[in-house]
Formats: structure tokens, sequence, C-alpha cells
């Protein structure tokens, strides 16, 4: 996270920390956590202003809900102590639906489910995911991203780091050989500038243990207002609103198979 960024972070759940503790209690007004280093889906601009798909979905399911909300940034590694700690009232950051969060928080049903891919730099000799055996793979800390290549690319060498925004420097850098995260993440990185240093190697195929079923929004277990998320979910994709959304970003269904 860059340092301005931080200090929007720090600046926003400090300003709204009171705040959130009582969001529930009128159900009108919630605040919505969000690790905000993670474009295409969210992410912070220079004047602070929250964007990407995941914001914007946040925006219509408040719309939706006729919800006042307030969306402020957390550390990943924090996120779910965050939300149980009631610093927020919801977690939209692309959290994906898996056993082990499912201990921890309640999640709404998916808002979209795309599979994990590797990138690797333009000049990589390296042709398929054999070819990674011996490398190293850089990941964001904490993410299924991270536990899939624990498990499925063992015979590799991870290096985890705190942001994307971090692995993509090393890469860029030639500091590692091969990173892994969504392929919607990914895609987007190596059509920028930011990302000319590397191409896509592949899909990987979705491990259900690991990855999950799709992204949910997490909120405390228990907490009634999941059925609300799920009924603006529901009505947000009968009425065309996510299609719009959809299509802001990105040319296929990022929804998945139903």
């Amino acid at each position: 996270m860059h340092i301005s960024t931080r200090f929007l972070a720090a600046a926003s759940i400090a300003a709204m920390s009171l705040f959130a503790g009582s969001a529930m209690a009128d159900g009108e007004k919630y605040v919505i956590g969000t690790d905000s280093t993670y474009p295409p889906f969210e992410y912070v601009d220079a004047s602070g202003q929250f964007l990407g798909f995941d914001m914007d979905i946040a925006r219509a399911l408040c719309t939706q809900m006729k919800a006042d909300c307030t969306i402020v940034s957390s550390d990943w590694d924090g996120i779910i102590p965050g939300l149980n700690a009631k610093k927020f009232d919801m977690i939209i950051s692309s959290m994906s639906i898996t056993p082990e969060r499912s201990k921890l928080v309640d999640f709404t049903n998916k808002y979209y489910n795309t599979p994990p891919a590797v990138a690797v730099p333009k000049d990589s000799t390296v042709t398929d995911v054999a070819g990674l055996k011996g490398k190293t793979i850089g990941a964001q800390t904490s993410t299924t991203h991270a536990n899939y290549a624990e498990k499925h690319l063992a015979d590799t060498e991870l290096k985890l780091y705190p942001t994307a925004d971090e692995y993509k420097l090393d890469i860029s850098n030639g500091r590692i050989d091969a990173v892994i995260d969504d392929v919607v993440v990914l895609s987007q990185w190596v059509k920028s500038d930011a990302g000319a240093c590397c191409k896509i190697l592949t899909t990987l195929p979705v491990d259900k243990e690991i990855n999950g079923v799709g992204a949910g929004i997490a909120v405390r277990q228990g907490d009634p207002l999941r059925e609300k998320l799920n009924t603006a979910i529901a009505a947000i994709r009968a009425d065309g609103t996510y299609k719009k959304i959809q299509d802001k970003y990105f040319d296929f269904d990022v929804y998945g198979a139903e």
C-alpha cells in the first residue's frame, strides 16, 4: 500500500470506528471494510475515492437496500478481526467463501466467481505449470491463492507479500519468477503499463476446498444483514444493474455459473 493510501486508510478507520459500532442499531447505516490494494476490484485514486468493481457493487447494494454506507480501508490480514471487532459491518473485498473463513464469519451468496491464474515475465522460459518447479512464486499473504500455491505448487518456493502491489513490483524487477492471483486481477495488470513486464502463463483448476465457491460478502456470524444483502444481490442481478457494472470492467461473465 502506498504511503498516501496508508494515511487515508488510517484516517478513515479512525474517523469511522465509533460510528461503526452503532451502524446496526438503525438498520440504515453501514460501514464497509475493504483492502483497497486489489485493482480492478478495489483501489483508491489520488483523491482518496474508492473505485473498482467491488466498490461499484457495494454502492449498488446499498442503494438497493436504501442504506447509507461508508467505505473504509483495512489491511487484509486484519480485515476479519476488524469486522468481528465492529470496526465495520461487512467486508466487500473479493473475499472467497471458504470453509476456514466460514468458521469466523457468515457469507452472503457469491457475487462473482473467477479462477486463479499464474503470471510470469514475458521472457520466461516456463511454458506450463510443471516448469515452475524450483522457481520462486509470489502471492499475497493470507489469501486463497497463497494456500493454493502451498498445496498444488509445493515444489516451488513461495514468497508472501502484504499486498498484491508488492509482489507485482518484485516480479517487475526480476526478483521472483512467477505470481499467483485471481485471473481477472492478473489479466488487467498485464494489460496495463505497470504490468508490461509479464504475461498470463495459465489459469489453474479451482480447488473448492481452498478457492471456495466464489467471492461473497462477509458479515458477523448471526447478523441478519446477510439476508438483506442476499436479497439485494438477487435484485441487482435481476434488474440489470449487475450487468452494467460488470460490463464496465470485464468483457466476460464474471459471475460464473449459477
